[in-house]
């Protein structure tokens, strides 16, 4: 393994940060509406998301937008992967690929909520960050790629039955957040007041809690019994625009 400084090599992480923020800002959504001489952010909820998106143009839309903001998330996290996986910080038995992952992707899922290029009024970050995760997972061994998916189905198993998508939405977020700090516990166990360990919880932590505060509107209406039912069985049904 070799060694990385962070101190001799912060400059990378900044330039990480910002790529990776101006990726996340390219909002694959508005588009595919344009392509259609539409705006997404101007009809239905005016959220440049997948379920806006499969409502306004059919359920095929919005998969094909829910897959590309879904590897907006995951491509640039599984390229730093590649790129430090023989990487462990000065000092630690920490893999650094194992924190880029997680810094690229926090850094995408700033950029889609909140992109400079639409005047800080993005999507909700679920379809990012699901991607984030599930292709993170990936990382570890290859057949998570596939209980990933598993419980992206179950993901949508749920939402079908229950009509709640925002809520099976972050419920499946939070899941795999704490499916992959469990396998970080049990990697770095014994070196749990790592600094860097803890920076990589912390930002796990504040991908749950951009995607839980973009939908904070949700969840009142949820609470309050006012949440508009997503029925995935009338977008399946809904003719392509």
């Amino acid at each position: 393994m070799k060694i990385l400084e962070f101190s001799e090599s912060w400059y990378q992480f900044l330039i990480i940060a910002v790529v990776c923020y101006f990726i996340g800002c390219f909002n694959f959504a508005l588009l595919i509406s344009r392509s259609k001489a539409k705006d997404i952010t101007k009809i239905g909820s005016g959220n440049p998301g997948t379920m806006n998106m499969s409502r306004e143009f059919g359920w095929k839309i919005g998969l094909l937008t829910f897959f590309c903001d879904a590897f907006k998330g995951g491509i640039p996290a599984l390229i730093s992967y590649f790129l430090y996986r023989n990487y462990v910080f000065a000092g630690t038995e920490m893999l650094v690929s194992d924190f880029t992952r997680y810094f690229c992707g926090v850094f995408v899922v700033i950029g889609h909520i909140f992109p400079v290029t639409m005047q800080f009024k993005g999507g909700k970050g679920i379809a990012s960050t699901l991607g984030l995760f599930w292709l993170c997972l990936g990382c570890e061994k290859w057949w998570w790629l596939l209980i990933g998916f598993a419980f992206l189905c179950f993901i949508v198993l749920f939402i079908f039955l229950t009509e709640w998508g925002s809520l099976g939405s972050l419920l499946g977020v939070t899941g795999f957040s704490v499916t992959q700090m469990i396998l970080f516990f049990f990697r770095y166990g014994g070196n749990a007041l790592n600094a860097y360990l803890i920076c990589l919880y912390l930002i796990i932590f504040l991908i749950n809690v951009l995607t839980w505060c973009a939908h904070h509107k949700n969840l009142v209406r949820l609470f309050s019994g006012e949440e508009h039912h997503t029925s995935l069985k009338k977008l399946t049904k809904k003719k392509e625009k």
